[in-house]
Parts: structure tokens; sequence; C-alpha cells
């Protein structure tokens, strides 16, 4: 007789199953990317049933280091509709769960090179929720508009790809 565990564990765990919430699409334009780190958030339980819902929002957030740890700032999470009335700040401060080695790496290179750490995307992961955050330096106008320029070049590549295959 085969054990039950046995055969559930060649399909997708629920642990490793990620859900996407929101991006920062604004990020990969302002910044270069140097690094990403994946961490944790330390969430009260309104919070999460609204990122659940897909209630979130962070374009114009940050991540901090202080004392030893790393908070995210202006991550707005809309308040969840059917939560009491002691529901959550939407702007409040939270703590992002990193491995101290982690933490001291990113504080070397945030206080060595000037550079920021910016969210890039929050997501679920299996059942916890979590925040791709990223070591940034910040591109020059000049280097927006090339970006941009590159960007409009791949498209017309594109369009000339996809027009030759219809024509014959």
């Amino acid at each position: 007789m085969p054990l039950r565990g046995l055969e559930a564990s060649h399909e997708m765990s629920p642990e490793t199953e990620v859900r996407q919430v929101c991006t920062n699409r604004k990020a990969r334009y302002l910044y270069f990317i140097l690094e990403t780190v994946e961490a944790g958030i330390a969430l009260v339980g309104s919070e999460v049933k609204s990122l659940r819902a897909g209630a979130a929002n962070i374009r114009d957030s940050y991540a901090s280091i202080e004392r030893g740890e790393v908070f995210l700032h202006h991550m707005h999470i809309s308040p969840y509709e059917q939560a009491t009335h002691f529901g959550h700040d939407p702007l409040r401060t939270r703590k992002l769960l990193l491995n101290r080695s982690e933490i001291r790496r990113l504080t070397g290179k945030v206080n060595e090179r000037g550079l920021t750490v910016v969210p890039l995307s929050v997501y679920f992961k299996g059942r916890h929720a979590k925040v791709e955050l990223a070591l940034v330096k910040g591109k020059k106008q000049y280097d927006k508009r090339a970006a941009i320029a590159r960007r409009e070049q791949d498209r017309e590549i594109q369009r000339a790809v996809r027009g030759r295959g219809r024509t014959e």
C-alpha cells in the first residue's frame, strides 16, 4: 500500500506557488538595478486580507535600515472593508524580515556607495507575503532617454518581424 504523501509530492506544492500582488514598474525606469533580495513582511491580519485582494501600491515606497533592522516606508495597503473599526493605518512603516548577514551586507553597500533600497514587487510565496527588494543606483536624464529610445527600437523590430510573417 503506497504512502499518501508520496503520491502528491510530484505536483507543485503550495509553498512554491507564487502569486503576484503588485509591482513597481517606475523603479525599473528610474534606477539601475544592481542586486535583488527577497524579504518577508511583518503584517497585521487586515493587511494580509487586503494584500490577498490586491489592494496595495508600492510606487513611491523605499526601504531604510535603522538600528540593524530594515523597514519599508510609504507602502500603501488599503484598509480591508470587512475589518472591524480597529483597522490598520494604510501608510504605516512595516518591518521587513531578513537574515542578519543580509542586513549587514545591504547596510555596507548603502553606506559605502550611496545606493538605495527600493521594493520591486510584492507577492505571496505559498502563504507568506514577500517583497522583492532591489539595491539600486539612480539614472541620469540621458540614461532614461536612452532606455526609451531602446524600447522604441525593440517595438519597431517586433512590428517588422510580425509584419513579414503575414505577407507570405
